[in-house]
């Protein structure tokens, strides 16, 4: 090594005695070390001893531009005295200790491991190794070693490794050298192939020697054994090798050991060191084996038990817990088959794909579990402990969907159908041609002769009384079917004053049920002439026909109190001998009219009997039937309880160790002739399901009050399992039932950070409250121990499924309660809600209603076309009405994401209302809406796909017209505008959302496109117009529930088939979106910490409009400046301050869930499932509020230059 020449830093004096002597040392480095070794052991004597009395000695040597670290090093690479040597590692330890990381950092720079090493091999070739030098260098080489990422590697290739194991094996009874060679190969056996090696010189079997039974002696040894034994573990290798040696029982009966004495908690690192031993042991499947057959999951649930009362021996419990699920063996979900259990035989097939695949299965074969979920660590050999590790690893793959073919960014029309094969679908473009000549526009009902409205916006605020007054009256003594001349539909009279989020006062139920008056029954016989009437303080009885005499639709009867069977709900279809009779049949309905104007009982059964399902459904769901009235309360987003998921995996875990308290009771399965399968005994529950949209497969009673419950996969598929919508009854009043769903699928729900179930009882809507309410306690996700088979995840392998489960009770003795993932919204409810707004549409509203195709089930695809007449029949008129601009709105393509439906409700009540906003609205866009583009799919009960098994959400760039008929007729409408010029201006397609919070949008920038895939492009491509943020922004001022911080705006390669992606690309549409909104609720703005109701859905879907309504000033098409100063009234304060990133999102429809659970803490969850959908930021900063002045010069906008926030 070359002598380096002394440097000292200015502020260090150059005499100082310190510098002095590695001057010293500095001359005599090299052959005077040799030479002259007294004077070497002299001043490195002196030298330690300045250090170890004078703290600014350490500092003289170590500050920066000395070079005192490279002459010791140079200096104990040259001397062979043993004395100098053990001197100037002594100088070493003083250095490295006092210094710390930055120090210890230097060291390694400095090449100082390699020199410690060197030491040790040349120490070790002596005869007697000096024991003291030993002893030094390995408690050196543990202090700098975890610094160094290479020194397993430098130990291999230089025999270090053998040195240190055989120093180990002659010095099992000496402590005080063992210690630190136990340290050094922890340190070691951090390099995989280190741990192999090691383990192949008996270095497993040695641990195990040091690892001794619970003693007070020698805790710090054992701790660093049982450490450096976690490290050898890791490698399967050494874990097998330890399966084979018997260790696995070793390792339980330690740990039980220590668990038992250890009554003080003095030494709960070495439980948990043991415990990891165990995890990783465990992640072998031979490992698993021996794991149950030494009875491991008894040990470890009855020692975890004991800890449960201790809140500091969390860490041991969860780490049990981990090792318990892990081992829990593997089942099989108990059904016959993962398909759904309904058929449809499809015509035509594709040749490729999950559906050819399905029906390329020959019959009879097993597809439930196959070989592949028994794989070997597939899932088990995973060493990330914590989701936030699976979603750094998601982070680093974060651009690889990003599309980064920039022929491909460019929107294009692509004309891939000829115009005169678009031609069919002029017929529903007939406003492009209409005359209007047959029209009386001198009618006193037109909008010019009514008085004036007042404006209010639609907000998910409470009915007032005088509402539910003014709205019995109205309702008194006419008739449930509307007659042609009733009054236009005023939306806006539910509506209070705009600052009613000011001065709204806390409501309770109690409160409620005063505000809203208990509404009339209506005692329903299944003999005309005994129609019994209860009185009511709001109204007159309204009789109505019973729905059960209704050509074989039949409604499930509530039992009378006291006169019905012991078990509460029963069937009062056509079954029973007394119901075919016309007797006994007695159902109390309430009016439900008098706060739902569009909702009629009859009506709704009317259109349940057009509506086709595969099942041949005969019944109809109460909530469907009676409806739902929003809550006046807002409710609170459910606080998670400490420890709840971990209680949940516990009781799970019981099922295996006493497996005779379990009952194992099919009370409910589709898959049987007879379904239900038993009859109420008063000690279970009866489940239904078999009504639109219901989907409950089949219920076990695992234990009196707790039943596991399976859902049907989508028809034509064997997965999707999210959507769920049954029926409940025969319960106990008071008594807390458990509920788990056992074949969820996604890696996280919202059911983990607030999300409650919803809740609808018949009893409470009988008693004038008619609604869904959120209900449940003890609500958690989490992974279970039920196999997925890879028929079913694409031929991923070990994946499992995860268990959704929620506890509540009943109120009400006789009752039949309905559970649901979301609000329900049916096809039959869209048809009824379509035939009432027609039916009371005011003159002054141009309103057509089309059957745009045929579903594969046989059921109609409702189009509708909205705008206001024109004001006469003349030329002028007429024209300014056919160059309107068009706006396309979809929605519900995915029939569990209901939400969907009813902010599509909330925007045609507000298009169809009486206010001015809404009738400046129509007077500036064509409306076409299809408000439902998957009904089969929503009327059974499916959750993503159609009847073809697909997701049409992906099916928009090559539609197939006979498995995707939706699609391609919505996409012909879309070309056939294209063709004739006339491309939307606005196309949003409505969706909900699962595992993120708040409403918010989805759009396509090739600028942001480029930006996060970080190709070159040229400048030209950079130069984009930013009306695309333009709609997404005023919503983010206007509407409460929507959120521009989590708007997304990049193409992505896996999205091309989508609805936005295409329409963009294909139909050249700027504004092409896809709007999310939340099943769980909000965590910004006024909403902040509610759970988001039908009403704050509805409200979304008004305020659209009404940020289409601006939308129109800033576009240029009307310059209304009163309503520029009504609408600054309407809106009321100061629109709020919102950033807005572009954030990226892996997956259009389910991006993934940013809110982290911790697992480390509850579940330590260590397979979570990747789903590719991590979010990263760009910011696109666009002004904060849109000025009069942003309105009027709509070309500031596409000169502004965006910044990014990274």
């Amino acid at each position: 090594m070359n002598k380096p020449k002394m440097a000292s830093e200015k502020g260090v004096p150059s005499n100082s005695r310190a510098q002095i002597l590695l001057a010293q040392l500095e001359k005599i480095t090299g052959d005077g070390m040799v030479r002259d070794p007294e004077t070497a052991r002299q001043i490195t004597s002196k030298l330690l001893h300045l250090i170890q009395t004078q703290e600014k000695t350490s500092k003289e040597m170590m500050s920066k531009g000395t070079s005192g670290m490279e002459v010791i090093l140079s200096s104990l690479e040259n001397t062979r005295d043993i004395q100098t040597i053990l001197n100037i590692l002594c100088i070493l330890s003083e250095l490295l200790t006092l210094g710390k990381g930055r120090r210890v950092g230097v060291f390694v720079s400095k090449g100082g491991t390699a020199v410690l090493l060197r030491i040790l091999i040349t120490a070790n070739k002596e005869f007697h190794p000096n024991e003291e030098l030993m002893l030094q260098v390995h408690a050196l080489l543990a202090k700098v070693g975890p610094k160094d990422r290479k020194l397993g590697v430098k130990a291999r290739l230089t025999g270090a490794l053998n040195v240190t194991i055989n120093l180990v094996k002659k010095n099992l009874q000496n402590v005080k050298l063992l210690l630190p060679c136990l340290q050094v190969l922890r340190v070691y056996s951090a390099n995989m192939v280190n741990a192999i090696s090691l383990g192949k010189s008996g270095a497993i079997e040695l641990m195990f020697k040091i690892v001794a039974p619970y003693s007070k002696k020698n805790t710090s040894l054992i701790k660093v054994a049982v450490d450096a034994l976690v490290a050898l573990l890791k490698s399967k290798t050494n874990a097998r090798r330890a399966v084979e040696g018997s260790y696995v029982s070793t390792l339980l009966a330690l740990y039980l050991d220590w668990h038992r004495n250890d009554t003080w908690h003095r030494h709960t690192v070495i439980r948990k060191g043991l415990l990891s031993c165990l995890r990783n042991v465990t992640n072998i499947k031979l490992g698993r084996r021996a794991f149950t057959k030494a009875d491991g999951m008894r040990i470890l649930y009855n020692s975890s038990s004991e800890c449960l009362s201790v809140r500091t021996l969390d860490p041991l419990v969860n780490a049990s817990s981990l090792i318990m699920r892990k081992c829990f063996p593997k089942n099989r979900l108990p059904l016959p088959t993962i398909k759904s259990a309904f058929h449809y035989q499809l015509e035509h097939v594709l040749a490729s794909g999950p559906v050819a695949q399905l029906y390329s299965q020959p019959p009879g074969v097993d597809d439930v579990v196959d070989d592949s979920d028994d794989n070997e660590d597939t899932e088990a050999d995973t060493e990330n402990d914590t989701e936030n590790e699976e979603d750094e690893k998601d982070c680093r793959s974060l651009n690889d969907d990003i599309e980064k073919d920039l022929n491909k960014l460019h929107p294009q029309k692509i004309p891939s159908r000829p115009y005169e094969e678009l031609r069919v679908y002029e017929r529903f473009f007939a406003e492009l041609s209409e005359d209007f000549q047959g029209y009386n526009f001198n009618s006193p009902t037109t909008s010019s002769s009514q008085p004036a409205q007042p404006i209010v916006v639609p907000a998910a605020q409470a009915l007032s009384a005088d509402h539910v007054a003014a709205a019995t009256a109205q309702n008194v003594g006419k008739p449930s079917a509307p007659e042609p001349t009733i009054p236009p539909l005023q939306v806006d009279a539910t509506q209070l004053a705009e600052d009613f989020s000011k001065n709204e006062e806390p409501h309770n139920q109690a409160a409620e049920q005063e505000q809203l008056q208990t509404p009339e029954y209506v005692t329903l016989n299944a003999d005309e002439t005994g129609v019994k009437q209860k009185g009511s303080p709001v109204g007159a009885p309204k009789p109505t026909q019973s729905p059960l005499l209704l050509e074989g639709i039949a409604i499930r009867c509530l039992a009378a109190a006291g006169g019905g069977t012991g078990g509460g709900g029963s069937d009062c279809g056509s079954e029973g001998g007394e119901d075919e009779g016309g007797e006994g049949s007695v159902l109390e309905v309430p009016d439900t009219a008098q706060l739902l104007p569009l909702h009629d009982l009859d009506l709704y059964v009317e259109m349940v009997k057009g509506t086709k399902s595969v099942p041949h459904y005969t019944e109809v769901a109460y909530p469907d039937y009676f409806g739902h009235v929003a809550p006046t309360y807002r409710e609170p987003l459910l606080e998670r309880l400490y420890g709840v998921q971990r209680s949940k995996i516990f009781q799970d875990i019981e099922r295996l160790i006493h497996p005779n308290d379990i009952m194992d009771r099919v009370v409910y399965d589709l898959d049987l002739p007879r379904c239900p399968v038993i009859e109420s005994d008063g000690e279970t529950l009866r489940f239904n399901s078999k009504f639109e949209s219901g989907n409950l497969r089949k219920a076990i009673q695992i234990r009196k009050y707790e039943y596991d419950l399976i859902l049907n996969s989508d028809i034509n598929s064997n997965h999707h399992h999210q959507w769920f919508y049954f029926e409940v009854s025969g319960m106990r009043v008071g008594t807390m039932y458990r509920f788990n769903i056992i074949n969820c699928e996604k890696s996280n729900s919202q059911f983990n950070y607030g999300m409650q179930v919803l809740m609808y009882s018949v009893q409470e809507a009988i008693s004038g409250r008619p609604r869904w309410v959120r209900t449940g306690s003890d609500i958690c996700y989490y992974k279970n121990h039920f196999a997925r088979s890879s028929m079913a995840t694409g031929g991923q392998k070990g994946k499992s499924y995860y268990t959704m489960t929620f506890s509540t009770s009943f109120s009400h003795k006789d009752d039949v309660c309905y559970f649901s993932y979301h609000y329900p919204y049916t096809y039959s409810s869209l048809k009824m809600h379509l035939s009432k707004l027609e039916a009371m549409k005011a003159p002054e509203i141009y309103l057509r209603q089309d059957v745009l195709c045929e579903t594969l089930g046989g059921n109609g695809c409702p189009l509708l076309t909205i705008s206001a007449m024109p004001e006469s029949n003349s030329s002028d008129h007429i024209c300014q009405f056919r160059n309107r601009p068009f706006i396309f709105l979809s929605a519900r393509v995915h029939p569990g994401e209901t939400n969907a439906s009813w902010v599509m409700k909330g925007t045609l009540e507000f298009l169809m209302g009486g206010s001015l906003l809404a009738a400046t609205l129509r007077e500036a866009y064509i409306f076409k809406i299809v408000p439902m583009l998957n009904p089969d799919g929503v009327v059974n009960g499916n959750h993503r796909c159609s009847l073809s098994g697909e997701d049409l959400n992906r099916q928009w760039q090559n539609p197939n017209p006979e498995l995707h008929p939706t699609i391609y007729h919505t996409k012909s409408l879309l070309q056939y505008l294209a063709h004739t010029q006339r491309a939307p201006l606005v196309f949003c397609d409505f969706h909900g959302h699962s595992r993120k919070k708040n409403v918010f949008m989805y759009g396509c920038s090739l600028k942001e496109t480029i930006w996060q895939s970080n190709i070159s492009a040229p400048s030209s491509d950079l130069q984009e117009d930013l009306a695309y943020r333009a709609l997404p922004k005023i919503l983010s001022q206007i509407a409460p529930a929507f959120s521009m911080a989590s708007c997304s705006f990049v193409v992505e390669r896996s999205k091309e088939s989508t609805a936005r992606v295409v329409v963009w690309r294909e139909i050249g549409v700027q504004r092409s979106y896809t709007m999310e909104s939340t099943v769980c609720g909000c965590d910004q703005g006024k909403y902040k910490g509610f759970q988001i109701g039908t009403k704050e859905l509805e409200e979304m879907g008004a305020q659209f409009c009404v940020a289409l309504l601006r939308l129109k000033r800033m576009t240029g098409l009307h310059n209304h400046q009163h309503l520029l100063d009504l609408e600054s009234d309407l809106i009321g304060t100061q629109p709020k301050a919102v950033s807005c990133p572009s954030t990226y999102v892996m997956d259009e429809d389910e991006p993934s869930f940013l809110e982290a659970v911790d697992y480390s803490a509850e579940s330590n969850d260590e397979d979570t499932e990747a789903d590719l959908e991590a979010a990263a930021s760009a910011a696109d900063e666009v002004p904060e509020r849109l000025s009069d002045a942003e309105s009027n010069n709509h070309h500031a906008w596409k000169s502004e230059p965006v910044t990014s926030s990274q």
